[in-house]
């Protein structure tokens, strides 16, 4: 199937474009793609850094989700660590080790436990500490948003790709910055009360350093700032991929809402995998059929994103992987 047989659905929903809508962005540097698992998003965040690259842009292309593509869809091994893309000047890609990241987590907060009790003079192993901070079902979106942020936060490149994972961890992994932000504000209140009654009690009248207050202080303005960037619509965009169909549609329909709450700009919807009308005509009565059914549903995307749609890309006939079919799908979404 050809991109021009969707031109009559893109002239329909689409009132701007994802490349109308980058060049009316041009401080966009942190471009996020989320959505229900197994709509396209790897693919959409390939073909959206392969564009920047190409424009001249140094480019980072880096997967959160536990469950890596980058590798398969760039034919290239990029696990682990931050790898030059072959064949290209300004892109790099890097699927993010999650049993790295959280061990290296565990690693940390091991440290900052057996610091806080020594200082605290309490004599108990930090063993029992960590395993109960590191059971927590959230943990692992901690870990990611860690590293996530130690990306942004380094500023090596102009501008960075996300392919998050499906948008329920993506939720928990953003919305990490506000969780982190009452958390902290929380300790900090503790540990004031904490120091001052320790100080009334105290027969010195020397205020003591004190290293768990600092390490408070230092991480709620590393939260502040990474929320800054987040919630910057002049640098930050979450792009939401859907295909034509109930269930994705219902999924990005409750998170825009979602992610829009937490403040984090929404750049919009990129429709995936739609059959050419055409097709319909002259194939089996089950392709008669999907075209049916997804027309209806591009009515439903055209009512309940209207002005949000960037793309509608067309059902590809085979799979999208290496940096030519990459390329030849960028007209399709930046066409």
């Amino acid at each position: 199937m050809t991109s021009s047989a969707t031109t009559e659905a893109t002239a329909r929903l689409v009132s701007t474009s994802m490349a109308a809508y980058l060049a009316g962005h041009p401080d966009l540097r942190y471009t996020f793609f989320g959505g229900k698992g197994g709509v396209g998003k790897t693919v959409m965040a390939g073909v959206s850094a392969v564009h920047l690259a190409r424009s001249g842009r140094r480019t980072l292309l880096a997967s959160t989700n536990p469950v890596h593509s980058l590798s398969g869809l760039l034919d290239q091994d990029v696990f682990g660590r931050q790898t030059a893309v072959e064949g290209f000047d300004n892109l790099w890609a890097y699927e993010i080790d999650t049993k790295d990241a959280i061990d290296r987590s565990k690693k940390d907060i091991r440290q900052k436990i057996q610091w806080f009790l020594k200082f605290a003079e309490i004599k108990t192993k930090a063993d029992e500490f960590v395993e109960a901070a590191t059971m927590n079902p959230a943990f692992e979106e901690s870990a990611m948003f860690e590293n996530m942020v130690d990306l942004m936060f380094k500023n090596e490149y102009d501008v960075y790709v996300f392919d998050t994972a499906p948008t329920a961890n993506a939720r928990r992994l953003l919305g990490m910055s506000k969780v982190y932000g009452l958390w902290v504000q929380k300790m900090l209140k503790s540990r004031e009360e904490a120091q001052s009654l320790r100080e009334a009690l105290s027969f010195s009248k020397k205020k003591e350093d004190d290293p768990l207050m600092n390490y408070l202080v230092e991480f709620r303005a590393r939260i502040a700032h990474a929320r800054e960037l987040l919630t910057d619509p002049q640098k930050t965009a979450f792009f939401f991929v859907t295909l034509p169909e109930a269930l994705p549609i219902a999924v990005i329909r409750r998170f825009i809402d979602w992610f829009s709450d937490f403040g984090i700009p929404v750049g919009g919807v990129v429709v995936n995998g739609v059959i050419a009308p055409e097709d319909g005509e002259t194939g089996s009565e089950f392709v008669r059929n999907r075209v049916e059914m997804q027309a209806g549903y591009l009515d439903e995307i055209g009512e309940r994103f209207p002005g949000q749609v960037r793309a509608v890309i067309p059902l590809s006939d085979s799979d999208i992987r290496g940096l030519p079919a990459l390329e030849r799908a960028g007209s399709a979404l930046f066409g």
